[in-house]
């Protein structure tokens, strides 16, 4: 981790930056304004990262990747998400002297938990079904002791045969639900859907236990 980055949790933001950067100390004002000038001048900002950049990422030339709100130090964000697209901009934080650049920005993608409850109330809603994308990750011995309709069944334990397919499956941009027996795995799977370009992931909290227990009593437990 680099230290633009803060431990705060980042899931759920509606927008993702691309940001590159260089950190020089505190005391370095005069090297970073040079710098500065060097990137007006045609040089690129990853090179000059490189060479003089005291952040782990200089490795990377200064990317930070793709990164959200809540996820950098707050003076750090509040620079890089007003500045805009390739300008180059400068901060201070408590690690230093930043310059950044904004590359590109797109939307953010959304994984969150839903209750039983909500999502028994989503069930009811007419049209719900043929709307959502309803992914069970459990196994089918499973799915035959207890199921809820319109899932599709793609058990954890046959990763290797449906991930590499899944966008042939599911549309990335439609929202899509992920149950399994408690939320674990169905948690693993709605993060590795995220990482695949998923825009709207829910992971079914408490899995179709919880469903059975708080919501439908009709839906057996096992």
């Amino acid at each position: 981790m680099t230290v633009a980055f803060s431990a705060g949790k980042f899931e759920g933001q509606n927008k993702e930056i691309l940001v590159q950067h260089l950190l020089v100390g505190e005391q370095n004002l005069e090297l970073l304004l040079e710098l500065q000038k060097r990137i007006a001048g045609g040089e690129d900002l990853s090179d000059l990262a490189v060479e003089f950049s005291i952040c782990p990422s200089k490795e990377e030339g200064g990317m930070l990747g793709w990164v959200q709100k809540g996820q950098m130090v707050p003076k750090f964000e509040e620079a890089a998400f007003s500045a805009p697209l390739n300008k180059v901009v400068r901060c201070k934080t408590d690690f230093g002297w930043h310059l950044l650049q904004v590359l590109s920005e797109r939307e953010g993608s959304l994984l969150q938990d839903i209750g039983p409850e909500e999502f028994h109330l989503k069930m009811e809603e007419q049209d719900f079904i043929d709307e959502a994308q309803l992914l069970d990750v459990r196994e089918p011995d499973e799915v035959a002791q207890a199921s809820l309709p319109g899932f599709k069944v793609l058990p954890l334990r046959q990763f290797g045969n449906w991930g590499p397919e899944i966008t042939n499956e599911f549309d990335p941009n439609k929202d899509t639900y992920v149950l399994c027996h408690h939320g674990v795995r169905s948690l693993q799977v709605a993060k590795w859907l995220q990482s695949q370009g998923f825009k709207r992931v829910f992971n079914i909290a408490g899995g179709i236990h919880a469903y059975a227990v708080k919501a439908d009593a009709s839906v057996p437990t096992y």
